[in-house]
C-alpha cells in the first residue's frame, strides 16, 4: 500500500524489507504479492509483465491484465522508480526489480502497514496504448477490520479478505477499483481526504454519515485522497457522487486510501441544525468545544462561533467551553491569563443579538494543561445573570486547591477544580465545577476536557486490535469525577458536561457515569449518537450527564453545525441540555 507517493511526490521516510540483489525469477504480480500481507518473495529479484495504470512523480502502478483466480491475491503492484517515470500510463511493460516492503513513517511509523514495491526497477516497453485492466468494484466487509489477529497481523499466518477490512483491502493493494453510489459521510479534510462509503453500509446516520459502534469501526469506509493529479471535492456529510469513483489502493498514515485517478462530482448540501426555543420555564446547559479560540483569531471565527451560540443554540443560560487558550495563543511566554479571550467571545455574542454573558475560570499554571504548546487551553463557564442565572456566592479558587463539598452540600471554592494536583491530570485540563443557583436551587455544572487519543494505534494498523494507551487515563480522570459527584449527594442537581474524548460505550463514560449520572448521548437512537466525525466515523466524544435528580424532567439536543461540514468554527458540535428545576 502506498507510503512513497505522497501529494506532490514527497519521498516519506520509511523502513524497506528487502534483500541483495540477485538474478531476476520470471513470475506474476499475483505470486509477488500472495494472499498475505508481506510478500513471499520479499528480497527476491523478478521479472513481472503488466499494464501502467497511474504514473505519480517518482514511481508508478503496475496491473496484471490475466489474473489468476484466488480472490485474496491482488493483481497489482507499485514500482518505486524514485524520480518521473518514462513509462506512461496504457504502456505494456516488463520490470525487472527487487521485491521490497514499504512502511511509511520511519521510526515512528511501526504501527503502519507495509506497501509491496517493485525497486531499483528496469522497465521495458513492450506496447502503447493498450486498454486498462477494468477497476474491480469495491464491496468491503462491512463490520470486521480484523478478527483474527492477536499481534502483528503481518506475523498472524490467517489472511481473510472475506470476513476481515484489513485483509480485504490488502487483497487490493494498488489494484484499479470503483467506488460505485459513492456518498460521503465526512467531510473533505484540509489534507483533501475524503470518506465515503457506497450501497450496504451502515449503521448510517440520520444525516447520511456512518455511525461508529462497539466491535464495528466500520471497515466499509472508503477513503478518497490525491497525489495523482486528482483532487476529491470539498464536499460536506450526505453529499452524492455523480457517478463511479475510480482511483488506485493505497496506504497512508494509518489508514487505507483511494488515491483518485479520475476527476469525481459530487452535489448536495446539508442543512446546520437549529435546537428549538426556550420556554422560559427551563435551565439551558450546554457545551462547546472552541478549537483552540485565542484572541489573535480572525474576527471571522469569533463571528462564527457567537452567531452559532446565538442562533443555532439559542444563547443556553450556562455554557462550558473547552479549548479556550491564553490571551496570547500559542505564543509561550509564560501567559496564562485568559480575560481577552473570553471578553473577545462575549461581546461577539452581544453583537450576534445574545445575552450580556459573564464568565468565570482558573487560569491554569503554564504549559500543565496539554494542548497546543503555549496556549494553556482550559475549560471555563459562561452564564447569563439576565436569564436569572446566578453563580453561587463561595470564593474562586486556584490552579492547584481542590475544590471539596461542605456540609450543606455546596461547594467550598466556585469555581474550583477537582483534583488538580492528581497525577491523573498531568499534562491534561483539570475539570472545573460551578455551582449556579436558578429559582432558588443549586446546580452544579462540572466541565471537562479529558485526555485525547493522542498516541493510540490506527484502526487499520499493523497490530490487532489496537493497542489503546490513552484509555487508562482517561479512565483514572473519569473515576475522579464519579468521586467527586457522588460526594454531591444523591439529591443534588448535576450536570457533567464536556469533551470527554471517548464513546458513549467506553470505559471511560461508563466510570464517569456510574450508578450517579444518565450520560444523554447514549439516550439517544443509534442514528444521533454523535458529536464528532473522525476519517468518515461519526462518534460521540463530548457528553452531558445528568444526576438522577436532574434527569427526572429534562429535554436534550446535539446540534449539528461543524462536524459534518468542511466550513468549520470547531470540529465539534455543540450540545444542550434543559432542566426542569423545580
Amino acid at each position: 500500500m502506498l507510503g512513497r507517493l505522497a501529494a506532490g511526490g514527497v519521498l516519506l521516510s520509511a523502513v524497506l524489507i528487502s534483500a541483495p540483489a540477485q538474478a531476476a525469477t520470471a513470475t506474476r504480480i499475483h505470486d509477488v504479492q500472495g494472499a498475505a500481507h508481506l510478500s513471499p518473495l520479499r528480497g527476491t529479484a523478478v521479472s513481472v509483465p503488466g499494464i501502467v495504470t497511474a504514473t505519480a512523480s517518482n514511481g508508478f502502478y503496475l496491473q496484471d491484465p490475466q489474473p489468476d483466480r484466488d480472490p485474496r491475491t491482488s493483481e497489482a503492484i507499485l514500482v518505486y522508480t524514485g524520480s518521473a517515470p518514462t513509462a506512461a500510463v496504457g504502456d505494456a511493460v516488463t520490470v525487472t526489480g527487487t521485491v521490497t516492503e514499504f512502511r511509511p513513517g520511519g521510526a515512528d511509523g511501526t504501527a503502519n502497514l507495509t506497501t509491496t514495491e517493485l525497486t531499483s526497477p528496469t522497465v521495458t516497453v513492450t506496447s502503447s496504448g493498450n486498454r486498462l485492466p477494468v477497476a474491480t468494484v469495491l464491496r468491503p466487509p462491512t463490520s470486521v477490520i480484523e478478527n483474527d489477529s492477536t499481534g502483528d497481523v503481518e506475523q498472524s499466518g490467517t489472511f481473510d479478505p472475506a470476513t476481515d477490512g484489513i485483509d480485504y483491502y490488502e487483497s487490493l493493494e494498488s489494484m484499479r477499483v470503483q467506488v460505485v453510489n459513492a456518498v460521503a459521510v465526512g467531510p473533505t479534510n484540509s489534507f483533501n481526504e475524503l470518506p465515503v462509503v457506497t450501497t450496504g453500509a451502515g449503521p448510517r446516520s440520520a444525516r447520511g454519515g456512518i455511525v461508529l459502534r462497539p466491535g464495528d469501526a466500520n471497515p466499509e469506509r472508503i477513503i478518497l485522497d490525491d497525489g495523482l493529479g486528482f483532487v476529491p471535492p470539498m464536499v460536506d456529510v450526505s453529499a452524492k457522487a455523480s457517478g463511479p469513483v475510480t482511483g488506485v489502493v493505497s496506504y497512508g498514515f494509518g489508514n487505507v486510501k483511494i488515491v483518485l485517478t479520475a476527476a469525481a462530482t459530487f452535489t448536495g448540501t446539508l442543512t446546520p441544525e437549529t435546537t428549538r426555543a426556550d420556554t422560559g420555564t427551563e435551565l439551558s446547559v450546554g457545551t462547546f468545544n472552541v478549537e483552540n479560540l485565542d484572541p489573535g483569531d480572525p474576527p471571522a471565527k469569533f463571528a462564527r462561533l457567537a452567531s452559532i451560540i446565538v442562533n443555532n443554540l439559542r444563547a443556553p443560560d450556562v455554557l462550558a467551553l473547552e479549548e479556550v487558550q491564553d490571551d496570547n495563543g500559542a505564543t509561550d511566554d509564560g501567559t496564562v491569563a485568559a480575560g481577552q479571550t473570553y471578553a473577545k467571545l462575549i461581546a461577539a455574542i452581544t453583537a450576534a443579538g445574545g445575552p450580556s454573558y459573564e464568565f468565570r475560570q482558573i487560569d491554569p499554571v503554564d504549559d500543565q494543561d496539554g494542548g497546543e504548546p503555549g496556549g494553556n487551553i482550559r475549560v471555563g463557564f459562561l452564564f447569563a445573570p439576565s436569564r436569572g442565572v446566578s453563580f453561587a456566592g463561595a470564593p474562586a479558587g486556584d490552579s492547584t486547591t481542590a475544590v471539596a463539598v461542605n456540609a450543606g452540600g455546596h461547594l467550598t471554592l466556585n469555581p474550583g477544580r477537582i483534583a488538580p494536583a492528581n497525577d491523573a491530570w498531568a499534562d491534561s485540563r483539570k475539570p472545573l465545577a460551578g455551582e449556579f443557583v436558578y429559582r432558588g436551587r443549586s446546580v452544579v455544572v462540572i466541565a471537562n476536557h479529558f485526555a485525547s487519543k493522542g498516541g493510540d494505534q490506527p484502526l487499520f494498523g499493523r497490530f490487532q486490535p489496537p493497542a489503546t494507551p490513552s484509555a487508562t487515563k482517561r479512565a483514572a480522570q473519569a473515576k475522579l469525577v464519579n468521586d467527586f459527584v457522588r460526594q454531591l449527594g444523591p439529591q443534588a442537581l448535576v450536570a457533567v458536561v464536556g469533551d470527554l474524548n471517548d464513546f458513549e460505550f467506553s470505559t471511560t463514560v461508563k466510570t464517569v457515569a456510574g450508578t450517579q449520572l444518565v450520560d444523554l448521548p447514549a439516550t439517544l437512537p443509534v442514528s444521533q449518537r454523535y458529536t464528532y466525525v473522525f476519517d468518515g466515523n461519526s462518534q460521540v466524544l463530548d457528553h452531558i450527564l445528568l444526576s438522577r435528580g436532574a434527569a427526572r424532567s429534562y429535554s436534550y439536543d446535539i446540534v449539528h453545525v461543524n462536524a459534518e461540514y468542511t466550513d468549520q468554527a470547531s470540529d465539534h458540535d455543540p450540545q444542550l441540555v434543559r432542566l426542569r428545576v423545580r
